[in-house]
């Protein structure tokens, strides 16, 4: 019998008891996420009640906006319509927040009719905010059009929170953030911009309203069950399986799904737009048959994931970096911009650096390392300690720079006077920071994966924008290759990089955006 039920061997029945037995011990643990996937009607009703209380929130928001735009002098409508970003670290600095913020814009340049409301968990002033994203990415917002839901519950979706079940933890602390932030209003529209998928399947079996989400990078992937080692044991690669099937369901059922980058935008086709199982015939089978049956969620058709590159501040940098003979010399200097979170590696390029200057020619000896990035949090500012501390044990510190927070303005100075842009984290969703180097026509020397290698750093004309690594040694011989490069070549390789990084403008972004959000206006009409 060959069909979905057909008989388990020996082997299948206790691969099956692994699976069983994960399943019985994260019960308490999942029920929260299985309400979600199997009891629709109840969470309606459930939404209907918190509408009911939510009604006066709305009209103070909209009554603010209002004084707001009068005080400003400012002519715009009542806002009709409010869309909710959510974003529980909004005031970080980072790429994903330009994202964010380039986002808010485009909506308030296409749609004066919306009020946009970011549910955050940053306890600072909506000045204090808006003065960020103007002094970080140079986006001046409307103040009247933008409003803030503070939550206070964000340490519920933090990594350092759940040092066990991480990936698991987080999700289940994003449903309690997201119930914080949906009693405090409930949006018109939502938008997840952050990574947190279950809250966008929450918003609509609660809502049934428009959801849409721009993801970064994929809470687990298929690299991710590749990667793990045999050593790892049965028990954690069921949880992960688990996990991944939860995540793909929940994925299924969000009405319009963006990505930042083509490995994205893959790995998200694979697991929310087509099948995904654990690879047991019978199991899988059942699991779709129930999930079709009670929750829908299977049979929901959508569209493919659409890539939508992020904003890059190009038109800016090509503005205020001239390639050319109009362009100051370029000091020896390899600039890294990348927030200081573990993911970005920089161990492995402090010990490229180290390696490089250990064999580097007399006239790269004195070539500086520069780590420009954002520090959000304690862990950040740990990492960056220790980060010091490897210079020094790598005795590379006297020509390694180390600048945090720092603002837009010196960030473009730094792109300016740098000749090598590095990156080092592996499988990068995108890589703004790579984009910000090609438009600043610096040499790229990047990892050998994800976004940098498959979107940005590629042939222009036939000949290289710069250079793919994956080991110490590898990115050592990446800096002495772009050191190197006799002047003519060098120019052309800059003018090249500058050419790759025009696919990335805010201009572009925000076109894409705008055909987005129409998609979901267009949607609620229709309901």
């Amino acid at each position: 019998m060959d069909g979905p039920l057909a008989p388990l061997t020996e082997g299948e029945a206790c691969s099956h008891c692994g699976y069983l037995a994960v399943a019985v011990a994260s019960l308490p643990i999942l029920l929260p996420i299985l309400l979600l996937l199997l009891h629709r009607p109840l969470l309606l009703l459930l939404g209907i009640y918190i509408r009911s209380f939510n009604g006066d929130k709305r009209d103070v928001l909209i009554r603010i906006s209002e004084e707001e735009a009068i005080r400003n002098a400012k002519e715009s409508s009542k806002p009709s319509l409010i869309v909710g970003f959510f974003h529980p670290y909004c005031n970080a600095g980072g790429g994903g927040e330009r994202v964010l913020w380039a986002a808010v814009h485009a909506n308030q340049q296409r749609h004066p009719h919306i009020l946009n409301i970011v549910y955050t968990g940053d306890q600072v002033s909506k000045a204090t905010i808006l003065a960020n994203v103007r002094l970080r990415f140079d986006i001046d917002l409307d103040p009247s059009l933008v409003q803030f839901i503070h939550l206070q519950k964000r340490h519920l979706v933090s990594a350092a929170t759940w040092p066990r079940l991480t990936l698991l933890m987080q999700s289940v602390g994003s449903l309690f953030l997201a119930a914080e932030a949906f009693t405090m209003l409930v949006p018109d529209v939502y938008i997840d911009t952050m990574g947190y998928a279950f809250t966008v399947l929450l918003a609509k079996r609660l809502f049934a309203i428009p959801t849409a989400a721009y993801v970064h990078y994929p809470t687990i992937s298929t690299d991710m069950l590749g990667a793990l080692s045999p050593s790892s044991g049965n028990l954690k690669k069921r949880y992960w399986q688990s996990f991944a099937l939860l995540y793909s369901y929940a994925g299924k059922g969000i009405d319009v799904v963006v990505a930042n980058s083509s490995w994205t935008a893959g790995h998200l086709n694979a697991l929310w737009r087509g099948h995904f199982g654990l690879g047991v015939p019978q199991f899988d089978w059942l699991l779709n048959a129930a999930v079709k049956f009670i929750s829908g969620s299977g049979s929901v058709k959508k569209g493919d994931v659409e890539v939508l590159f992020p904003p890059c501040a190009v038109g800016k940098l090509v503005h205020a970096i001239p390639l050319g003979e109009k362009c100051p010399p370029r000091e020896k200097v390899i600039l890294y911009i990348a927030q200081f979170r573990p993911e970005k590696n920089h161990p492995l390029v402090l010990q490229a650096f180290h390696e490089f200057l250990s064999t580097a020619p007399e006239d790269l000896r004195n070539t500086r390392l520069v780590l420009v990035g954002s520090v959000r949090e304690d862990q950040d500012e740990k990492k960056v300690y220790e980060l010091r501390l490897l210079a020094r044990e790598l005795q590379v510190e006297e020509n390694v720079l180390f600048v945090t927070n720092a603002p837009w303005p010196e960030v473009i100075e730094w792109l300016g006077r740098a000749s090598v842009g590095v990156n080092a984290m592996w499988n990068e969703h995108f890589g703004i920071g790579v984009v910000e180097y090609q438009a600043a026509g610096l040499i790229c020397v990047v990892h050998d994966s994800g976004g940098p290698k498959l979107d940005i750093v590629v042939e222009v004309d036939g000949s290289r924008t710069g250079y793919h690594a994956t080991t110490a040694i590898e990115y050592a011989d990446g800096f002495r290759k772009a050191l190197s490069l006799d002047s003519a070549e060098t120019a052309a390789m800059r003018e090249r990089a500058r050419k790759s990084a025009m696919r990335f403008s805010e201009e572009i972004f925000a076109d894409g955006w705008n055909r987005m959000m129409d998609a979901l206006l267009g949607s609620r009409k229709s309901q």
